[in-house]
């Protein structure tokens, strides 16, 4: 199962080169769901081009960005309309948050270049109390139900690339251009330590190679 899976994969990325799509922006309005409708500070951390810290801005009164990746944050800074209460940071995810608390911390695709537990115990530190931590994460399959929700995952991820990309030719989304590496930590690890770090934490798998982590602080 795990070769022809590689087969199949290696055929999407290829089918992907000419019909790309974002598949972290497919969750943004997700995340919105998880959050009140007003709060005054937000922490998108892993910002990339910013398309997250200017959404959470529709509820915001400040959001503050960080990425380690000067490039990108320069791309988001360019984005970014001058009134937007929208800021970006070149920084270290664990050791350059900008002074909070925040009432909302987000963070999507991002973690699992970080040391798991211990990033999310730096964000629990910076959250409000009643604050809300939100995580887009990936995970390394590894039971039989990670490959069955993969399976149904991969026809879908062809029609929505399909959808997206009819009758034109989008370039490549920015926020996808940044270096990647595939996530190392299976699902149930994830758990485990999350739920240690995080009392609490609700955890689904998702479409698409993802999973969910909502947190809220007491």
């Amino acid at each position: 199962m795990t070769t022809l899976l590689s087969r199949i994969f290696r055929a999407l990325e290829k089918f992907h080169a000419s019909h790309p799509w974002d598949h972290n922006a497919h969750y943004h309005r997700r995340i919105l769901r998880q959050l009140p409708r007003r709060f005054n500070s937000a922490l998108d951390v892993g910002s990339g081009s910013g398309d997250l810290a200017r959404l959470l801005a529709s509820r915001a009164g400040a959001v503050h960005g960080i990425d380690v990746d000067p490039t990108i944050v320069a791309r988001a800074r360019e984005l970014t309309a001058p009134a937007a209460p929208v800021t970006f940071t070149v920084g270290d995810a664990l050791n350059d948050i900008p002074p909070g608390p925040y009432d909302v911390i987000t963070c999507v695709a991002t973690i699992h270049h970080l040391p798991f537990s211990d990033a999310l115990t730096r964000f629990r530190q910076h959250l409000t109390p009643g604050g809300t931590l939100v995580v887009i994460g990936l995970y390394r399959p590894h039971s039989r139900s990670d490959y069955l929700i993969d399976a149904i995952a991969i026809p879908s991820n062809v029609a929505m690339a399909w959808i997206k990309n009819k009758g034109r030719k989008p370039p490549r989304p920015t926020s996808m251009t940044a270096p990647t590496r595939p996530a190392t930590m299976t699902f149930a690890d994830i758990v485990r330590d999350a739920r240690h770090a995080l009392p609490g934490a609700r955890l689904r798998r998702r479409l698409f190679w993802r999973y969910t982590l909502v947190w809220h602080q007491r």
